[in-house]
């Protein structure tokens, strides 16, 4: 952590990570604690975050690790505000929490539909909702949330999944649009296919469903699989002041898979 440090480029500036303790959540978690940023862990997998937290304390960094399932209100509004007393008001929030369901679209059943868009969508609704006024107090803050090149480029089998990262690419740049005038930044990160156990298992389901989805397949369109620190990557550039005239934009982290 000390070479990163010498950066600080999130010194003094207070972070909340929803899905923050797996995957690319974690390694933004650790990058942002890097940069001397405080962060607050949030995950549905309270050990996870609590263990992911103290591992980045003994590294010398500040993080919290809070559970909370963030498609409900109540606990969003409970591990904000653990968040706000432990560090003060948020500069940063990292909407990442999500998931995903691989399957033909005419045997999605409701509760599915359902679940999935709270998990994905509802979620940033409501993490948003309950961060932003800390935001608006500073008179600054920047919101990143987590999309997907499934936003803009569909996939037999995820019609579903694709569908919420629509929602979560336009939720970005509306948020974007009503709140530039008070200070705040919304942007979407879209990243392609991921080395994690998330994005291992979509490239098995979609498989099983005739996608033509092995690693050698998606080598074809973005050269080799993300890996968990380039999308952490993007999401630092985002949060800091480094990228103060960014708002409302839709990052790709795929290597040309959007643009072929």
């Amino acid at each position: 952590m000390t070479q990163a440090k010498r950066d600080n480029r999130l010194a003094g500036k207070v972070a909340i990570v929803s899905g923050g303790a797996g995957g690319c959540g974690a390694a933004a978690s650790t990058l942002f604690a890097e940069h001397g940023a405080r962060v607050a862990i949030i995950d549905r997998d309270r050990d996870a975050a609590e263990t992911l937290a103290a591992v980045l304390r003994e590294a010398g960094g500040e993080a919290i690790g809070l559970g909370a399932d963030v498609s409900q209100k109540t606990q969003v509004l409970d591990a904000v505000e653990a968040a706000k007393s432990a560090y003060g008001n948020a500069d940063i929030l990292f909407n990442h929490a999500g998931t995903l369901i691989v399957k033909p679209f005419l045997e999605i059943e409701e509760t599915e539909w359902d679940w999935l868009m709270s998990v994905n969508v509802k979620s940033m609704y409501l993490m948003t909702q309950a961060v932003l006024p800390q935001m608006l107090a500073k008179g600054k803050g920047s919101i990143i949330c987590t999309s997907s090149i499934s936003a803009v480029l569909a996939t037999p089998g995820e019609v579903l999944y694709d569908a919420t990262k629509g929602a979560c690419h336009m939720f970005a740049r509306a948020i974007a649009v009503e709140y530039r005038d008070r200070g705040i930044r919304c942007n979407a990160i879209a990243p392609g296919f991921i080395r994690t156990p998330h994005g291992m298992r979509e490239l098995k389901d979609l498989q099983a469903m005739g996608v033509d989805a092995t690693e050698e397949a998606i080598a074809l369109q973005q050269g080799r699989l993300c890996e968990p620190s380039e999308v952490a990557s993007a999401a630092l550039f985002l949060a800091s002041d480094g990228s103060s005239f960014v708002n409302g934009t839709h990052l790709f982290v795929d290597n040309c898979f959007s643009a072929a």
